[in-house]
């Protein structure tokens, strides 16, 4: 095209695939100003308005106001100061509608009432601080003032949720779900209890160095009875609760007997609560991890050996 020929709208319309209407309109706000006028009094463009209308165009599809536009294509700002500050407000956009769409998509799921749903859209937009003073009100009440403290300093970092700035949808509803967990005083009391019984069982014990709870202990020795098939009845099973036993026995320092394993077939029935399990599967999810390996068939089976071998 020729630097010194004039379009008319029509023509510019014909070559920037705008509506002559668009064009008079930002004509008319002065966004793509008119080069000179035809003896009829009707306006003409040079070469220069189709670049600027091509640059116009782009930027409203990016969702840029008129105003900001205009500064953008008379040079007042520069575009990379302008594309920066527009990817910022539209991240805040988005992490607000992931969070609505989050919020909903538990609604429909769960059939919540309006009072739940108030309380899902409320933890949902909490501010980071405001997250970690809410889960650490509820690991201060699990684990707050117990004599083996030092020793629960592990466990209530791998317990603690730490939501991504840019979160998917399915990381803020297992937040949502996990906070109101948290909340719940039936959950605190539950986890309290399972805090308060491995004190008792670091206090008992006259163990140096590192000690395996006694969860732990009874994942890797029931565990490859149950991948077995071994019958928690049957003599096969003696030896392995023979082995647990007595590393709960040592833990407690106290002797191997029927009370012990009574003792701890109870122990495996509180931390077998399937909150318990719920809570870490929305852990792993908020913070990306991978999803934890289910012992609830583990700690079922180990009960039923150890409720086996304690009747009366």
């Amino acid at each position: 095209m020729d630097g010194d020929t004039l379009y008319s709208i029509g023509e510019l319309a014909r070559r920037t695939g705008l509506t002559v209407k668009t064009i008079r309109f930002y004509s008319d706000r002065g966004i793509v100003a008119p080069t000179d006028r035809s003896p009829a009094g009707y306006r003409l463009y040079n070469i220069n308005a189709v670049a600027r209308l091509d640059l116009v165009r782009t930027l409203r599809e990016l969702g840029l106001d008129l105003p900001t536009i205009r500064k953008v294509v008379d040079r007042e700002l520069s575009l990379p100061e302008v594309a920066k500050a527009h990817a910022e407000a539209l991240a805040v956009h988005i992490r607000i509608l992931r969070l609505r769409h989050a919020v909903l998509t538990a609604v429909a799921e769960r059939g919540s009432t309006p009072e739940e749903t108030e309380l899902m859209h409320r933890l949902a937009q909490l501010s980071e601080d405001e997250r970690r003073r809410l889960i650490g009100d509820f690991l201060d009440a699990a684990f707050g003032g117990l004599d083996a403290a030092p020793a629960f300093a592990g466990v209530m970092r791998s317990m603690t949720p730490e939501l991504p700035d840019n979160p998917e949808a399915e990381q803020v509803q297992a937040w949502v779900e996990l906070a109101e967990m948290s909340l719940d005083p039936d959950f605190r009391a539950m986890v309290r209890r399972m805090a308060e019984d491995q004190a008792a069982e670091h206090a008992g014990s006259d163990m140096t160095g590192p000690r395996r709870d006694i969860a732990a202990a009874v994942r890797d020795q029931a565990g490859p009875a149950l991948t077995a098939g071994i019958d928690p009845a049957s003599p096969q099973a003696d030896a392995i609760v023979a082995a647990f036993t007595a590393h709960y026995a040592h833990l407690l320092g106290r002797p191997d007997d029927a009370e012990l394993r009574r003792r701890l077939a109870t122990r495996l029935e509180s931390v077998n609560d399937p909150r318990r399990e719920r809570y870490l599967q929305l852990l792993a999810v908020v913070n990306g991890w991978p999803a934890p390996e289910s012992l609830a068939p583990v700690f079922d089976w180990s009960v039923q050996a150890l409720r086996v071998r304690t009747q009366q």
